[in-house]
């Protein structure tokens, strides 16, 4: 009945009411919508059109069609790079997606100092980004004067190359991460978790439920969108990272941990070969593209 009401009473709305009612909200959105325009589909458009021609510095020549995006799918470290931002891809939703939600369960379940464990856990987000990857750098450093190395030779373990391992740089570099975003993300599925109505957790506590019971019946199935939601988010992200590799091991061992995001930085900043930069800017916004896509359409054949 209260559908039908609100139903029929927005057809019976004044035709100047709708109008005010879509003005106002245009009218909030309109700093935004310049912002985004301004900083983000200017810089994107700019970057396709640059990708299509050559240039000397800053300034650009002549129209050199795809031979921009032929000589940068022909670099030999486009191929290690594309395959380990797929990689950083997959290490982080095996060691990142799950880390979040273990710690915000933990800090709904908590009872004491629930403000410090709060805290504590957002500390790493307050920290500058650099910061955090030159301190595990200097964690994870190779030699005796290595902080893990360090606490390792006091239980006689010898020292490790860590970072220098092409088998581990990828996971560190991804655990490096995790640990400064996860307590923001831990915190967003806290919000979730309070927002689950108690006396579903009541009723399942008198049939008898056990935790693990009441976390796969009623906690999973109502934080599910939030959670897929975060997800393609997660994956975004981290298929643009740069800073952590470009600081922990600027790309290396041999091209081990080397980004997309980190080439297109080579291009631009070291090689000045600004269109080159761009094409590859345009090859990570189509498979992000691409991704997202096909995540939307697996998504709707799951909830369909």
């Amino acid at each position: 009945m209260y559908k039908s009401y609100v139903y029929k009473s927005e057809i019976m709305m004044p035709t100047s009411n709708k109008l005010k009612r879509n003005i106002s909200g245009w009218l909030i959105m309109i700093p935004s919508l310049f912002l985004f325009g301004f900083f983000v589909w200017g810089p994107l458009l700019e970057s396709i059109y640059l990708s299509f021609y050559s240039s000397n510095g800053m300034r650009i020549e002549k129209f050199v069609g795809l031979s921009n995006y032929m000589s940068v799918l022909e670099y030999p470290d486009f191929k290690a790079a594309l395959i380990n931002t797929f990689t950083y891809t997959l290490w982080s939703l095996v060691i990142g997606f799950l880390v979040p939600i273990i710690m915000a369960i933990i800090l709904n379940e908590v009872i004491h100092l629930k403000g410090f464990f709060r805290v504590a856990t957002y500390l790493p987000n307050v920290i500058p980004g650099l910061a955090i990857a030159m301190m595990w750098t200097f964690i994870f450093r190779p030699s005796n004067s290595g902080l893990l190395n360090i606490i390792l030779k006091i239980f006689g373990i010898g020292p490790q190359m860590w970072l220098s391992n092409p088998k581990w740089t990828i996971p560190l570099i991804v655990f490096t991460m995790t640990w400064r975003g996860a307590g923001a993300t831990a915190l967003i599925y806290l919000a979730g978790l309070q927002g689950i109505d108690s006396e579903l957790y009541e009723a399942a506590a008198i049939d008898g439920a056990n935790i693990w019971k009441r976390l796969i019946n009623i906690t999973i199935p109502n934080i599910y969108n939030l959670a897929r939601t975060l997800l393609v988010l997660q994956i975004l992200s981290v298929f643009q990272v740069l800073y952590e590799p470009l600081v922990m091991t600027n790309g290396g061992p041999n091209n081990a941990s080397l980004s997309l995001m980190q080439l297109v930085y080579r291009y631009a900043f070291e090689k000045f070969d600004y269109p080159k930069a761009a094409s590859v800017s345009v090859v990570i916004g189509v498979l992000l593209i691409i991704i997202t896509a096909l995540y939307n359409l697996i998504i709707k054949e799951k909830d369909m």
